[in-house]
This record gives C-alpha cells, structure tokens and sequence, in this order.
C-alpha cells in the first residue's frame, strides 16, 4: 500500500494535469469506441499496448477474460460483464466489443488442470470460487479444447459469431509456438465472441452489422499483440508486415 501512496504523490506532481486535461475535453460528450474485456492479470496493461487514452474504451477485468453465457443468468441474477455490454452496446452505443486472452494466464492454467475430476469436483469447487468461476463460466472453452485435442491440435475448430447461423474457423497455434495452456487460452479467448453474442438485448445490432466483436491475444513473453484474422482463420501477429492487410480486413468487414 505504501507503494500505491506514493505512487499517487507522483502522479500528483507529474500526469495529473495532463489527465484533467483529457477528462474536461470528454466530460460533456464521451464518445467511446470499444467495449473491451481482459484478464485481471497485473502484467495487462490494455490503455498502454493499445495506445489508448481518457474515454478511448470501456475496460471490463476478471479472471480469464471470461464473458458468462447469458444461459447462466436468470430473472435479475447477473454479473458485472452483460451489464458492461448493455452500458457500452446499449446505453453508449459502442459498435466494437474486443476480448483480449494473453500467453501464461493464471486462471487458463488453473481451467487445464480442471480437466481432471478430482481437482474440479464439487466439493474443491465449494472451497475455491476461483474453480468455482472457471467451472462454471469456462467449461465450453475446455470442451472445445479437450475436443481439439481428441482431433489433432492441427484440425481447425468451428466457433459460432455474432448469431448462431454464422461461424467461423479457427486453427489455434498451427506453428506451434506456444504451451498447451496458452493454446487452451486461444481457445477461451475466442469461445467469449459466442458468449458476447447470446445476449438478446445485443441480437438486433449483431445481426444488421451494427456491432462487431473481436479477438486480441498478448503474449507476455514478447509483447506481441495478435488479432484472430476471420480471412486467415488464425490470431495474427500485429506487426509491420501485416497491419495493412489486417487494416484492410478491418475495414472491409467491421466498418
């Protein structure tokens, strides 16, 4: 804590004014551009890798980067991710919802070892809401990965998008740079566009186009950012050599 306190002596002296600057500029008209959903993971730093600034995006943090089938929910129980969707989607009118995954995630790996009953039994699940969550919120992203596996890690998955009748193909790592968990990460990063994509109130937009949803994947070790590329079925690295053709994807089909 001592750290945070005298963090906020510098920021006092240093940033400050630049940032009150920046949030009289948005005060009166916020125009935001993304809702965008990452893992609480203190190496994750979205507003820094993006180059984004004060009232650029609504940022959505829990463990894993999970987005909750809306099947989950009932009557007035929910979570705090389908109220972000509905104040940015609905409320503020965000046309882009990007979900972020990234390499060494603790919660991704804590989902591969729930693969073994034992460990995600009911009763470990009673005394960890850590497994609890992923059992509950991430089971789809392991079933589909288990199934991959069953199939041959070089066979493509199919994911559904923004409505049930459109899909998409994805083959998770085909250079196989990356653990097994960290493939298991792709998987769940992409498996959220179909949670994103179950909620009613967000169904008209989805299917006139009017939102889009997107997938970025960080990997710690190098700070390379990836974007899943629907045209090469794969995350691609953002890099000098690709921008403009994912720029041009971008364009074509999310403007």
């Amino acid at each position: 804590m001592e750290r945070i306190l005298r963090g906020v002596m510098r920021y006092r002296h240093t940033t400050r004014e630049q940032m009150v600057q920046e949030f009289r500029k948005v005060r009166d008209n916020p125009q935001p551009k993304a809702v965008f959903f990452t893992c609480m993971d203190s190496r994750m730093i979205p507003t820094r890798f993006t180059e984004t600034h004060v009232g650029d995006m609504f940022v959505v943090r829990n463990a894993g980067n999970l987005v909750p089938h809306a099947e989950h929910f009932q009557d007035e129980y929910f979570s705090c991710e389908p109220a972000a969707l509905e104040l940015g989607c609905v409320v503020n009118n965000i046309k882009h919802i990007i979900v972020c995954g990234h390499s060494d995630c603790k919660a991704m790996n804590l989902l591969y070892k729930l693969k073994d009953p034992e460990f995600a039994s009911l009763d470990n699940r009673r005394i960890s809401p850590l497994r609890a969550w992923l059992c509950e919120h991430a089971n789809t992203s392991l079933a589909k990965f288990q199934n991959l596996k069953e199939i041959g890690l070089d066979k493509p998955l199919i994911f559904s998008s923004e409505t049930p009748l459109r899909k998409f193909v994805a083959y998770i790592d085909p250079e196989n740079n990356f653990a097994i968990e960290d493939k298991l990460s792709q998987v769940n990063t992409l498996q959220q566009i179909e949670n994103v994509a179950s909620y009613g109130f967000l169904k008209r937009r989805l299917e006139s186009h009017d939102l889009h949803i997107h997938a970025l994947w960080f990997d710690i070790y190098t700070g390379d950012i990836y974007f899943f590329s629907r045209n090469s079925k794969r995350f691609i690295a953002i890099d000098e050599s690709s921008i403009e053709r994912l720029l041009d994807e971008v364009r074509r089909y999310y403007s």
